[in-house]
């Protein structure tokens, strides 16, 4: 068996393939309301409920969505903070203030227009949503394999800040086992919209 990193950045690859093209077989109204019921669930996860600030990001495409519950959010006074794709792929931080004042940037993304907070803005994250393709029985998160937010999580680590990480997903992104390398981080909960689950991850 190939246990490499070649070969557990191959698995991640096909596995990326696979659900993606299984995410572009969803309909429009598929997603919109996969997201209405995803923003309920999310908001009964503590984490997210109790939180005062809440880094996230605009869903895009058939990405499970999350602009209902940004919305929410923001409307139950939570501090809401979204990424800027910065041009090594790192990011910075901007605070959300509604739909109106999202701008198009690259790869397709939405922004924020608000001033730059720097990247570390996200340490006073009490919770962090991560964008992912998939999760597993151990919390360990699939992502798109751009890096952006594996240099988030190395900077939340650095400086000692345990926020709560929590990715999003539709019900068939639960998978068996994620391929894992030594810098994956393993998330504390997962929402799809069947619901909330949480991971007992080693501290």
């Amino acid at each position: 068996m190939n246990t490499d990193k070649s070969g557990k950045t191959s698995a991640k690859g096909s596995l990326r393939r696979e659900l993606l093209a299984a995410r572009a077989l969803l309909t429009k109204e598929d997603a919109l309301r996969a997201a209405a019921v995803l923003a309920d669930a999310a908001l009964h996860l503590p984490e997210l409920a109790d939180a005062r600030t809440v880094a996230a990001y605009v869903s895009v495409g058939r990405e499970p969505g999350t602009r209902a519950l940004l919305e929410t959010l923001r409307g139950h006074g939570v501090r809401v903070l979204l990424p800027v794709l910065l041009a090594d792929n790192d990011l910075d931080w901007a605070a959300y203030e509604g739909p109106a004042h999202l701008l198009p940037a690259g790869r397709g993304l939405l922004e924020p227009d608000g001033p730059r907070l720097g990247p570390d803005a996200v340490l006073a994250a009490d919770a962090v949503l991560l964008p992912g393709l998939a999760v597993d029985g151990a919390g360990m998160r699939l992502g798109r394999g751009g890096g952006s937010y594996d240099r988030v999580l190395a900077r939340l680590a650095a400086a000692g800040a345990h926020p709560s990480l929590v990715v999003l997903l539709y019900e068939n992104e639960v998978v068996a086992r994620v391929p894992a390398e030594p810098h994956d981080h393993p998330v504390d909960a997962v929402v799809t919209p069947a619901g909330a689950r949480r991971f007992v991850n080693p501290s």
